[in-house]
């Protein structure tokens, strides 16, 4: 099988709701869809949803950075999935949303010529996954209220952003556990907006609010202070996110100590192939993972929910963006069906997804 034709549309998913986390508030959210044709009939489609402020990416860039592949993946064989993202890294560095559309169009192919849906092809069992949702920084009563909409709505996994004011997150988590109780989860991400010590001197309450984890809290950069905050949080787990790009971050985290958990983005470490090595890493450290999204319709979801499928470790998902855009489907049937929380993912070989362009 050879490839054979690469074709791109760009895309806008515009938020229903514009998403405020500590350093930027998202509303209209350019994508770029990716179509792979080979010579036995089989096409594979990815996406890239590049997000600057994490994977230094726009669409712009995208689309050439992806003109700047085609010439080698014309004749290539797409089932050669490791050898194309070593062709892609010795192109150009990062870039990891570029990359995640062709990968996840190579798997699509690979997948479909497998006769598998893309779960079991990469050695899953079971196809019924649970999601969070997310809920953007607002004022503390109207984030309580949206999380009681969604609550009534099915959703028991709660994702709130944080990290702007340490007073104010905590208004918020103590709202939502006086109106929800104590069966819903709740994990805070805060978007590299919080420092150590204000972390530190809220982290007793979160606790005793049940709070499970917290995302990010710090730069970056700063793996020192995630493993200093990992061995103080009791029972909050740290996660690390902006600090995760590529496999090397994951061994860097996990050698320091500093997450309980990582957040696997495939926009942020160029698809599933690298995903799966930092899943890989992190497991061998018995560190467990989650699978976010950014700014996701549902073709970059679905293979985001496949990886989460397919692998033990990967035990949380954050994979809600679809449900946060206007049009969740942007006019594309199957990949999934949801009821609330509950996602099932679909047993059609590939990406499961009835898309052309």
């Amino acid at each position: 099988m050879r490839i054979t034709d690469v074709k791109y549309e760009m895309v806008n998913l515009k938020m229903a709701i514009p998403l405020k986390i500590t350093y930027t508030s998202m509303a209209d959210c350019p994508a770029v869809f990716v179509k792979i044709s080979t010579d036995e009939g089989i096409c594979g489609y990815g996406e890239a949803a590049p997000f600057a402020p994490v994977t230094g990416e726009t669409e712009v860039s995208v689309l050439s950075v992806l003109k700047m592949f085609t010439p080698f993946l014309i004749g290539a064989d797409p089932l050669d999935i490791a050898g194309i993202h070593a062709k892609m890294d010795s192109c150009i560095y990062g870039n990891g949303s570029a990359k995640c559309a062709v990968d996840i169009a190579l798997y699509d192919i690979a997948s479909k010529a497998a006769g598998l849906p893309l779960y079991r092809y990469l050695g899953g069992s079971s196809s019924t996954i649970v999601t969070d949702v997310t809920i953007g920084m607002d004022e503390p009563a109207v984030m309580a209220e949206r999380a009681m909409d969604w609550i009534g709505r099915g959703f028991k996994i709660l994702k709130l952003k944080t990290g702007s004011d340490p007073a104010a997150d905590l208004d918020v988590i103590r709202r939502i556990r006086r109106a929800a109780g104590e069966d819903v989860l709740i994990r805070i991400d805060g978007n590299q907006g919080y420092t150590e010590q204000t972390l530190l001197a809220i982290l007793p309450e979160l606790a005793a609010l049940g709070v499970m984890a917290v995302e990010q809290p710090l730069p970056y950069w700063d793996i020192d202070g995630l493993a200093r905050l990992k061995a103080s949080s009791g029972t909050v787990a740290i996660m690390a996110d902006e600090s995760l790009h590529d496999p090397h971050d994951a061994l860097r985290l996990c050698r320091a100590k500093a997450a309980d958990t990582l957040n696997i983005k495939l926009m942020k470490c160029g698809g599933i192939y690298p995903a799966l090595a930092i899943n890989a890493i992190a497991e061998s450290f018995g560190v467990n993972c989650m699978v976010g999204c950014m700014a996701e319709s549902k073709l970059a979801i679905s293979a985001a929910l496949a990886l989460v499928a397919a692998k033990d470790n990967i035990s949380e998902a954050d994979c809600d963006s679809f449900l946060l855009i206007e049009d969740q489907g942007l006019e594309m049937k199957g990949g999934f069906t949801y009821s609330g929380c509950s996602i099932q993912l679909s047993e059609t070989p590939g990406l499961g997804l009835d898309i052309d362009f």
